[in-house]
């Protein structure tokens, strides 16, 4: 059976760290670069997809200088699957809605990421989790539209429809970690977002060209965007799939219980936000759940889907 030594563990966890600090900082520049309603700027579409397509060049400098092997058939699915929640569906939710949330607030609703992450990597690598795993992600999910219903902002009592963009953001993002985890466990892991990226892009480059700015943009807004397309949409992910595939995506996927924190420290110096009393604790409720859940039995998978895991080694295309 294949098992995760506690030198690999402890990697897993500092990479995962590492990407889990890039990340912070993409809900504050996407608000950086989207503005306010009274002062749009970027359009979450051009954002969302404009930053895919920068990043997709990127990939494919560096696919071409490390001499990427293609990927085998078996692998477009699960890259497909993995461009559709971090490359098309995160981005483009989450842009849209930034327009109208402060960081701060994107920052506890997106909060059950890592309990969801958890939870999909589980059911994909067919762990069982205990009931006592499933009780603690209902309370997340529970405290998280509590937060939104009683931070509604000026329309009172009731979701925003920039929650539901934000929890639909977190659903995407957590099928994208989960199967982008597992397929660095058969190529490289930086090779995993460069080969989404790059089957993203015969959509992304003709949706980016159509909601291109068509005035003048600050330099402020182009420096967020140059930050969500080098850092969030590429180098981050080379950290984090890395971190995944050495810890295992249910828990080096509980370092992001660090991300709402770190949104929240960098909202108040690029944005102006104020961290108030109530969202902080809300985000610690937050991570309470995240913790206990992480500290729910999860079953282990059975004899042969380690053995087909290792089959899947024997024929990847790993150096």
């Amino acid at each position: 059976m294949n098992r995760t030594s506690p030198n690999e563990l402890r990697r897993g966890l500092w990479l995962g760290a590492l990407g889990v600090a890039i990340f912070a900082l993409t809900l504050p520049m996407t608000r950086l670069a989207v503005g306010q309603p009274d002062a749009p700027l970027m359009s979450g579409q051009f954002l969302a997809m404009g930053r895919a397509v920068v990043a997709a060049g990127l990939s494919a400098l560096y696919l071409l200088a490390t001499r990427a092997r293609w990927p085998q058939r078996a692998q477009w699915g699960p890259l497909l699957l993995t461009s559709l929640g971090v490359v098309f569906g995160f981005p483009l939710f989450t842009s849209i809605a930034m327009r109208h949330v402060e960081a701060m607030h994107a920052s506890v609703i997106v909060g059950v990421l890592p309990l969801a992450t958890a939870a999909v990597g589980a059911v994909l690598h067919r762990q069982r989790p205990s009931w006592q795993f499933w009780a603690w992600a209902g309370v997340g999910s529970a405290l998280v539209v509590g937060f939104a219903l009683t931070h509604a902002g000026g329309s009172g009592l009731g979701l925003q429809a920039a929650d539901g963009l934000l929890l639909l953001a977190m659903a995407c993002a957590a099928v994208g970690y989960a199967y982008g985890g597992r397929l660095s466990r058969e190529m490289p892991a930086e090779h995993v977002i460069c080969w989404a990226l790059l089957l993203s892009l015969p959509l992304s480059a003709p949706l980016a060209w159509d909601s291109r700015p068509t005035s003048a943009m600050p330099l402020s807004a182009w420096g967020a965007f140059a930050y969500v397309a080098v850092g969030s949409m590429w180098l981050g992910f080379f950290a984090w799939y890395r971190g995944l595939a050495l810890g295992g995506t249910v828990r080096v996927s509980q370092v992001q219980l660090l991300q709402p924190f770190l949104s929240m420290l960098f909202a108040v110096p690029l944005l102006g936000e104020q961290l108030d009393l109530a969202t902080v604790l809300f985000a610690c409720a937050v991570v309470a759940t995240v913790f206990a859940g992480r500290k729910a039995p999860v079953g282990s998978p059975a004899k042969t889907d380690n053995l087909s895991l290792t089959s899947l080694n024997s024929k990847g295309n790993a150096p």
